[in-house]
């Protein structure tokens, strides 16, 4: 019970911090996150236990657990951006696979509480199954970074870097927990305290991490093969006109003709600037047909 009462007095630091230092601006979807879990915490708290009110207490939470699943695909999409700032392409690219992903988990939630060939409620197969989707990609989002940090310029300090360390800690005590769940190692009493466990200290890591100076990325380091992947959806965005060499070759033709005309009547060549100008005509008229 005291780990579960320290949730929110340790997310509400963090929300408390993000906003007066204004960080909040930059991980709205994060910042919801919070005030979400506060929320849903004042309104199941009271609940729990109470006689007569576990069917409402069981619809509140785990439509707490639904909401929570959808604010975390976003906020590994919030730190994808910031992530990915200086990298336009890469950004625009990333946005459009995340709905996909999204779609494919929801899609795949729908179709497990449909089935329902578990012998377990449907509503709670389809958030679960949810929930873990989420978690596989908020581990592998913190893995990534660990292992790309430094390639593309993100301080392992920045704040971004410790709400996905937070989650990703996270998802890795609940994906090995119900591993070992399935397994029999773990009883189900010990497994929703080392949840707790890992929850309070995800919480911590988010506001030690709130509480960091603010860490300028480092932009002066030349990744260049991060560029080159950023250049060629670029060029793949924006392709090369086919005509794009047509004024190349009438400013060469121009160019000529102003060095030809420039000559004075008496020099060695004075049939040049006729010759300049069919020159003209028959380079334009080769490269527009």
């Amino acid at each position: 019970m005291f780990l579960w009462c320290a949730q929110p007095i340790l997310q509400a630091a963090v929300a408390v911090v993000l906003w007066r230092r204004k960080v909040h601006k930059l991980f709205p979807v994060f910042f919801s996150y919070l005030l979400a879990q506060l929320v849903f915490f004042a309104a199941t708290f009271p609940l729990y236990g109470r006689p007569g009110a576990y069917e409402l207490y069981f619809w509140l939470f785990w439509f707490a657990e639904a909401v929570g699943a959808i604010l975390g695909f976003k906020i590994i999409h919030e730190i994808f951006l910031d992530v990915f700032r200086p990298y336009h392409a890469l950004k625009d690219l990333g946005t459009p696979v995340f709905k996909w992903a999204g779609l494919v988990m929801l899609l795949v939630s729908i179709v497990v509480a449909a089935s329902n060939s578990f012998g377990q409620d449907p509503v709670i197969h389809a958030v679960t199954t949810l929930e873990r989707s989420v978690r596989i990609v908020q581990l592998g989002l913190i893995l990534f970074l660990i292992l790309f940090a430094g390639f593309l310029g993100v301080s392992r300090r920045q704040v971004s870097f410790g709400i996905a360390l937070g989650f990703g800690l996270l998802a890795g005590a609940e994906l090995m927990l119900l591993a070992m769940h399935s397994g029999g190692l773990v009883q189900q009493g010990s497994m929703n305290l080392i949840n707790m466990v890992a929850c309070n200290t995800s919480i911590v890591i988010w506001l030690a991490y709130s509480l960091l100076p603010q860490v300028v990325r480092q932009t002066e380091v030349n990744h260049l093969r991060t560029q080159r992947w950023e250049q060629s959806l670029a060029d793949l965005q924006r392709p090369t006109s086919n005509d794009s060499l047509i004024p190349m070759f009438e400013t060469m033709v121009e160019k000529a003709f102003s060095r030809s005309s420039s000559l004075e009547p008496g020099d060695d060549h004075p049939h040049q600037p006729a010759q300049a100008a069919r020159v003209k005509s028959a380079a334009v008229g080769s490269t527009r047909g």
